[in-house]
């Protein structure tokens, strides 16, 4: 029964990915490349090799074949959800081909609802994971960035929480980041 409901599952979160991916657009933390003022560090490997953005349910599925210039290799990571997977990378990529994580970043989406956990919907905010690497952080948060950037992720959200297995992701991180927030 399992695998029935993962392929049921599959092809609307597919569609919700992808209509996520189409709120975003073109849209980047900076009118311009920000990688010039890190030098990509985001998109720099870690020293154990293992770096790499986890992935939203089934998203895995865009990465099944080899992608050209694309250098990369999925890893089980069940830091969000039994399944998950987490991209790891070289550092280089066309926009296109990125997971939706590399998109948003160096934000995170986080789901808001009213006291009952009715009309929920989304803001976008800075990822604490992302301190480390990325200086706009450090260099006003969210007023250093592209605002039309910001309210796109926003947006992303709001598409994704339609989707009961994104929401369950999304929820699921959420909690994590809350508890490294207490730590």
């Amino acid at each position: 029964m399992a695998i029935i409901m993962r392929l049921l599952a599959r092809r609307p979160a597919v569609r919700t990915l992808e209509a996520a991916c189409a709120a975003l657009g073109d849209l980047t933390p900076l009118k311009r490349d920000c990688g010039r003022l890190c030098a990509a560090a985001c998109c720099q490997p870690d020293e154990t090799g293992l770096n790499g953005m986890l992935l939203f349910p089934f998203e895995e599925s865009r990465y099944r074949r080899p992608i050209e210039g694309f250098p990369f290799r999925l890893v089980d990571d069940d830091t969000l959800f039994k399944g998950g997977k987490r991209l790891v990378c070289e550092g280089t990529c066309t926009r296109e081909h990125r997971p939706l994580a590399c998109r948003i970043f160096p934000l995170r989406i986080r789901v808001q609802s009213d006291a009952l956990g009715d009309q929920a919907h989304c803001v976008a905010e800075p990822d604490p994971r992302a301190w480390c690497v990325c200086p706009l952080l450090e260099q006003g948060g969210l007023r250093a960035m592209d605002q039309a950037f910001v309210a796109a992720v926003a947006r992303a959200g709001d598409v994704l929480i339609q989707n009961v297995s994104m929401l369950e992701a999304l929820c699921s991180e959420q909690r994590l980041i809350d508890e490294m927030r207490r730590l």
